[in-house]
């Protein structure tokens, strides 16, 4: 193994990725595992390396890992850390981690070993280790949930208040740039768990009142906790005001929760009617009307909005109509569709066909409207396998996979796995070495036109 497969399996998930590896785990081949690590397979190492560490087979944990720390694999190291910090070992877990200047530089680094040290019980030295880095969202919200039923709200509140009430004082082009812009929800949340519900609504109400919150999410973290503990009044005047678009939901769940369920029906209907743009308000209902198991009045709320290019709710009431066991009312709204909504939508719709026609045990029906599909739809081979699968036709699905030389390798291996034919699942699997230089293969043309200073592909850049 080398740093550049290594990297290779963790920025595109390549290899035996983590999926199979958590398959492998649930059926008990560990020993497979521990195999395929030998291999340089990092997700196998390290799904390996947790489970000989639950079984108490520390030595064994740490010699499956031990090559990849020779080859200087950072995550690596961390998987020894837990797996010492496990066996009771804590001091030597920590030491084995423990950041020097650069690594205390890095938000990322500082995050996973505050995480040990909350774990070891030493929650101080988690904060300092944050605290340098709480002007990124994910960090501030990784100090709260860190540190939750753990007695530091009140520290923590301190830490949080000065950016907080940056936030809200926020103007201008600094107002989209701002960090943290979490802050007020994050102060909010705090109070709550502290059992300070009225200050936490307080201050949120005259901040959304004002106007003065950077993002939206601050909004509804006002509203999700209005509806957490019953407020109405506050949540009517938020959910029937200029924010309804973003709001009204809360409102008429809280309603429906309240036992006021016709009023939660009639203010979104009135919503409906009247709003320039009523499509937002169209999904609540469809769920209050799904709850009470009125499906055709559902279909009809969100009817109008079937073949729009925006706003769109037809997926999602196919998946409420699923959920309720109507399979043949589903199967008929996408026979209903029109021949453009067809043409534009084929593979989304020839999928959601098939599954449905899965779903309702109509497999002939399926593979046969299958046929009648373009032979390189994308997808469309996977499909018809996991149709011939649930036939028990096993060996035919196989076959099929096998025969697509544009599926992943995975797909047959997870076949496989599923059926208790974990050796020859990983044994057909290619070499590191020849999916790696595949991947190289496939994205070259795209590599050559990027810029010289574009991320690797399979990365964010972030």
């Amino acid at each position: 193994m080398d740093i550049d497969d290594l990297e290779w399996q963790s920025r595109t998930l390549g290899g035996i990725f983590p999926r199979l590896a958590t398959m492998l785990v649930e059926r008990g081949e560990v020993e497979l595992l521990v195999q395929a690590s030998g291999q340089g397979e990092w997700f196998c190492a390290q799904a390996a390396a947790r489970e000989l560490s639950r079984a108490g087979e520390v030595e064994r944990a740490l010699n499956v890992l031990e090559p990849f720390i020779e080859v200087g694999w950072n995550g690596a190291r961390w998987e020894r850390a837990e797996v010492l910090f496990e066996a009771g070992m804590v001091q030597q877990a920590l030491d084995a981690v423990r950041p020097d200047e650069e690594g205390l530089a890095s938000e990322w680094v500082c995050y996973d070993f505050a995480k040990l040290l909350v774990k070891a019980g030493r929650l101080d030295e988690a904060i300092t280790v944050l605290t340098p880095h709480l002007d990124r969202e994910w960090i501030l919200s990784a100090l709260v949930k860190l540190t939750e039923s753990q007695g530091r709200d009140e520290q923590v509140l301190e830490l949080i208040a000065p950016r907080a009430q940056r936030a809200r004082s926020a103007r201008g082009e600094e107002r989209w740039s701002l960090r943290p812009s979490n802050a007020q929800d994050l102060q909010a949340q705090v109070l709550e768990r502290a059992g300070r519900v009225d200050q936490a609504v307080r201050i949120l109400e005259a901040d959304i009142a004002a106007g003065h919150f950077v993002v939206q999410n601050t909004l509804i973290a006002y509203a999700e906790l209005l509806w957490r503990h019953g407020r109405l009044e506050e949540l009517r005047v938020l959910g029937t005001g200029k924010r309804a678009s973003d709001t009204l939901a809360y409102y008429a769940r809280a309603l429906e929760d309240d036992g006021q369920t016709d009023e939660a029906e009639a203010v979104l209907r009135r919503f409906i009617a009247a709003a320039e743009y009523p499509d937002r308000f169209r999904w609540p209902l469809i769920e209050l009307l799904g709850r009470q198991g009125r499906l055709e009045e559902a279909v009809e709320v969100g009817r109008p909005t079937f073949e729009h290019h925006d706003a769109c709710l037809f997926e999602s009431v196919i998946h409420l109509l699923h959920e309720a066991g109507r399979l043949d009312d589903a199967l008929a709204l996408l026979d209903e569709r029109s021949a453009e909504f067809v043409e534009e939508h084929l593979s989304w719709l020839s999928s959601n066909r098939i599954w449905l026609l899965g779903e309702a045990g109509r497999y002939e029906e399926a593979l046969a409207y299958a046929e009648t599909l373009p032979p390189d739809m994308y997808g469309l081979t996977a499909r018809k396998a996991w149709i011939l699968e649930d036939m028990g036709r096993l060996e035919e699905a196989l076959a099929l996979l096998r025969a697509d030389a544009e599926l992943l390798p995975s797909e047959v291996a997870e076949l496989l796995i599923r059926h208790g034919r974990a050796a020859e699942a990983i044994a057909g699997m290619p070499t590191l070495a020849q999916q790696h230089a595949a991947s190289r293969r496939r994205d070259a043309p795209i590599q050559a036109d990027r810029g010289p200073n574009d991320p690797p592909l399979g990365t964010s850049g972030l």
